[in-house]
């Protein structure tokens, strides 16, 4: 069989192979092999040369030494917070506050966080009682914090030894910059396969991917695993939004304000991912939704040319759009157009497609490689044999969990009753966009 798909693509005429590997030839070779080889063509040569101008920031960081306020906002992660706390206190630069905010959590999380101020290794604990969601908790402790920046960690994450000093020279290498997220890294990635398939997908996509849009300068979010802003821009716009989706609101809001976002590759940030499909569907749900509610409803305004209008902006959400939502939708009508004039070939389209993608994720993981550089550890090395399940990873089960988390959002507004927060804080909100 496979021999057979292999004879019956290379005997296909120029016409022919467009007309059965458009999705392929068209748009995706361009988005996961064209622009992942971008990092190495353009970022990592610009290293060297960067170099004099990245120790010179870093000279005017420690010569400010300015207050950083690390704002960690979680319900029933008290489990996590001692690890997260010896990571700060490793860091290289050490003239930070630490502000837990515990949002109504029913485990041992206050028994932890007041052990942990007790020894001095976080500085402010704030429990709310009643919950009122993350971006409740995230405002609750940019309210008691003091810091000239401020960088939100979620409560499961842990930094390598450099990661704070990393994400705030970008501050000083330009003041136009608003954000700066820091690489995103998955710390359980050998508990199961659904994790080690989030490993590679978050060395591609953010890693990479994120790299590729702050080079493009249409970057469009900062996880809220580890990001850093700018306290006075934080409180002009006043704080967070009620998510999901408050990481690229925020960003998004950001932009509005003419401020540069800014991915640095090199501050490790490590959290805990879905542990099995069934609770990564459930996350992904979540974070799909929030691309219809935000980017098609709440900001769709960047996108019509007026006094305020801004070209990158615009780029940034239209290419958002078009990589999400009309890329995905283009594998549904190939489906289809496979089915109506083609079914007799479909065994032979699926292998050569899968060969294809396969290929792809082999490159745009060995360009992550590159880009780890340094920090590449044996958990990383050890993913290679789980690359060829990629494609059925990306391709079909994100496919089906994304699409329908698009409809439900279009059609009924789902994430307006998500559980992510509490339902009077999600009434009010839909009250608010009504």
């Amino acid at each position: 069989m496979i021999e057979d798909a292999f004879t019956f693509f290379f005997n296909l005429e120029p016409r022919q192979l467009l007309f059965y590997f458009w999705p392929f030839f068209f748009f995706d070779f361009a988005r996961y092999v064209l622009l992942d080889l971008l990092v190495l063509v353009v970022y990592l040569p610009g290293l060297r040369r960067r170099r004099r101008g990245w120790l010179w920031a870093r000279k005017r960081l420690y010569k400010e030494r300015p207050l950083v306020s690390i704002l960690v906002p979680g319900k029933n992660e008290g489990r996590h917070l001692e690890r997260l706390a010896h990571s700060l206190r490793r860091q290289s630069y050490s003239n930070f506050e630490v502000v837990v905010v515990d949002d109504g959590s029913d485990d041992d999380t206050p028994a932890i966080g007041g052990r942990l101020l007790r020894q001095g290794l976080i500085h402010q604990f704030i429990r709310n009682e009643t919950r009122g969601g993350k971006a409740s908790a995230a405002n609750t402790a940019l309210s008691f914090s003091r810091g000239t920046y401020i960088v939100h960690l979620d409560a499961d994450t842990h930094l390598s030894p450099g990661a704070l000093e990393e994400v705030l020279i970008p501050f000083y290498l330009d003041s136009r910059v608003g954000a700066v997220g820091a690489d995103i890294r998955v710390a359980n990635s050998d508990h199961s396969l659904t994790t080690r398939l989030q490993h590679i997908e978050y060395m591609k996509t953010l890693s990479t991917g994120r790299t590729v849009s702050s080079i493009l300068g249409i970057l469009r979010i900062v996880s809220g695993a580890c990001g850093a802003f700018r306290r006075d821009m934080l409180i002009q716009l006043g704080g967070w939004d009620v998510g999901p989706g408050l990481d690229g609101d925020i960003i998004q809001k950001i932009r509005k304000l003419g401020f540069r976002i800014v991915h640095q590759p090199r501050a490790a940030c490590y959290t805990h991912v879905p542990e099995t499909f069934t609770s990564l569907a459930r996350q992904r749900y979540r974070w799909d939704r929030s691309l219809i509610r935000f980017r098609v409803r709440k900001h769709a305004n960047v996108l019509r040319p007026d006094r305020n209008f801004a070209l990158l902006n615009f780029l940034s959400t239209a290419e958002n759009l078009f990589a999400n939502v009309a890329l995905n939708l283009k594998w549904w009508v190939y489906l289809v157009q496979m089915i109506l004039f083609a079914p007799q070939l479909m065994s032979k389209i699926f292998i050569i497609n899968y060969f294809l993608y396969t290929v792809c994720n082999v490159i745009g993981y060995g360009v992550a490689t590159v880009l780890y550089g340094r920090t590449m550890t044996h958990r990383e090395w050890a993913l290679i044999p789980f690359i060829p399940l990629m494609p059925l990873y990306t391709g079909i089960y994100l496919r089906i969990v994304r699409t329908y988390a698009y409809l439900m959002e279009l059609c009924h507004r789902t994430s307006y009753r998500d559980r992510w927060n509490p339902w009077k804080v999600s009434a009010a909100a839909l009250r608010d966009r009504l």
